[in-house]
């Protein structure tokens, strides 16, 4: 790729692969201390603007739950949580949140939220599977929200306006953030596109999900990419991974922006209509996970006793580093890399933090 570099680390004991882009010619625009007050703006400037778009307040979140209570997002199915036990319970397994999907979906019913009210969060999980490469740290940082919605509104057109939301917040941002920092902001397109998993699958059908991701971004610059977590007709395989009870696999989606700088999509935002009591039996018994139903969480949502909702994680420092145009993820937030990548980075300019 013309300007471009690639190094690829593998850690063979663990079987872990790092890759890393190193994009020719970095030099950040921004000294460190002027990115980190950069950050605060565009962390304040956003949380405003989402929550007047979708009518939530900002409320506090756990940082760790109950494995007993089936609270946290178990995401692929496969990555592990930091556990720990804790002396006041010796009995329980304490896990630190991987996100807060199903944990908000209760809290609107405990703190009485209305119908199309909802809140926001700060939340702040580890994920210490995750791989680590210019966008993907251990450490997660975002803004999780949710909102009540009627049964009737849970469609593809509540889905869409709700996303066109969330994408005018993005863009009355980068206003902002480009007159206070005008050499520094990543410019960002004027619309969004919504395009189906299975539509990606029947346009490029030999390329992996992820190839294909990167084609549509690449080609829409702004894309809400839906019908995440069943197997698509093609391949009999899903585009990605979707736990099976928080969101509907058919009203769901991610939103991804074509990044020139290193030459890829950039996943912002992963949210959908959640599970109604339907679909949370179907989708459980199709990832055969049909225990879960025992849960104490799954068992209030299967007896109708949890409002129906909308929500999802937008990444705080992935929208940083979106707007500011920045090379890697650790040049937004602070976190751990092997010693390897930080050579390479600071090598090629990029100032990890």
């Amino acid at each position: 790729m013309k300007g471009f570099f690639f190094t690829l680390n593998i850690f063979s004991k663990e079987y872990i692969i790092m890759t890393l882009i190193l994009p020719k010619d970095y030099q950040p625009s921004l000294t460190i201390r002027d990115t980190e007050a950069a950050i605060v703006f565009i962390r304040e400037t956003f949380q405003d603007k989402i929550a007047e778009k979708l009518n939530v307040q900002r409320m506090s979140a756990p940082m760790f739950v109950e494995k007993s209570t089936g609270l946290n997002d178990n995401l692929n199915g496969v990555e592990r949580p930091v556990s720990f036990d804790m002396k006041a319970m010796p009995n329980d397994t304490i896990e630190v949140v991987h996100s807060l999907a199903k944990w908000k979906r209760l809290a609107l019913k405990r703190y009485g939220f209305g119908m199309h009210e909802g809140l926001y969060t700060n939340m702040n999980a580890i994920r210490r599977d995750e791989d680590l490469d210019n966008f993907h740290s251990i450490y997660v940082d975002q803004w999780d929200w949710e909102k009540i919605i009627s049964k009737d509104e849970r469609n593809i057109d509540t889905l869409k306006d709700t996303v066109k939301q969330i994408f005018k917040a993005i863009k009355e941002t980068e206003k902002e953030v480009a007159a206070r920092y005008p050499s520094s902001t990543y410019r960002l397109p004027n619309e969004i596109t919504f395009i189906t998993t299975q539509e990606l699958e029947d346009r490029w059908p030999d390329l992996t999900p992820d190839e294909r991701e990167d084609k549509i971004a690449k080609e829409k610059k702004a894309v809400f990419l839906m019908k995440i977590g069943d197997k698509l007709k093609r391949s009999g395989k899903p585009h990605d991974g979707r736990a099976p009870d928080y969101d509907d696999w058919q009203l769901n989606g991610d939103l991804l922006f074509w990044y020139e700088p290193l030459q890829r999509k950039l996943e912002i935002s992963s949210m959908g209509i959640r599970v109604s009591e339907e679909s949370l039996k179907t989708q459980l018994k199709k990832a055969h996970a049909e225990e879960r139903a025992a849960l104490p969480f799954h068992k209030m949502l299967l007896n109708g006793e949890l409002p129906y909702t909308i929500g999802g994680g937008i990444g705080q420092s992935r929208l940083c580093m979106l707007l500011l145009g920045k090379a890697h993820i650790g040049e937004v937030q602070a976190s751990i890399w092997p010693p390897k990548m930080i050579e390479e980075c600071e090598a090629a300019g990029m100032q990890m933090l």
